[in-house]
């Protein structure tokens, strides 16, 4: 009976509470369950959102996709070596930088003489 009573003095639940409380004043328990999403966000670099857009095809035919920004029509790019010879001209002939007319400046003619006016800057 007093062996009993001894070895219940050293059983783990016993020694805790013969030893000084631990202070937690800075730190929190962990909370490893569903709740701990709620305190905390988690890091990333994409987000998951998308958003709703009509895809036009080069053929012309339409369909709705999730895509990560916000835009109403997304055309995908033609392949210029699947078409015809003279669209592919016409095309890449759209795609050159337009030569810019230069406007040449006018030269007006006038008999303006500066020296008819110098008598209304002289002070009096």
């Amino acid at each position: 009976m007093f062996l009993s009573r001894t070895l219940r003095l050293f059983r783990p639940e016993a020694v805790l509470r013969t030893l000084a409380p631990p202070c937690y004043l800075h730190t929190s328990a962990s909370q490893l369950n569903s709740n701990r999403a709620t305190i905390a966000c988690i890091p990333r670099q994409k987000f998951a959102r998308v958003y709703p857009v009509l895809m036009v095809r080069p053929d012309g035919s339409t369909i709705h996709i999730r895509y990560k920004e916000p835009k109403r029509i997304l055309m995908m790019p033609i392949d210029i070596n699947t078409l015809p010879e003279a669209q592919r001209k016409a095309r890449l002939r759209r795609r050159e930088v337009s030569k810019i007319v230069v406007k040449e400046d006018v030269q007006f003619e006038d008999d303006f003489s500066l020296d008819d006016y110098r008598k209304f800057w002289k002070k009096k």
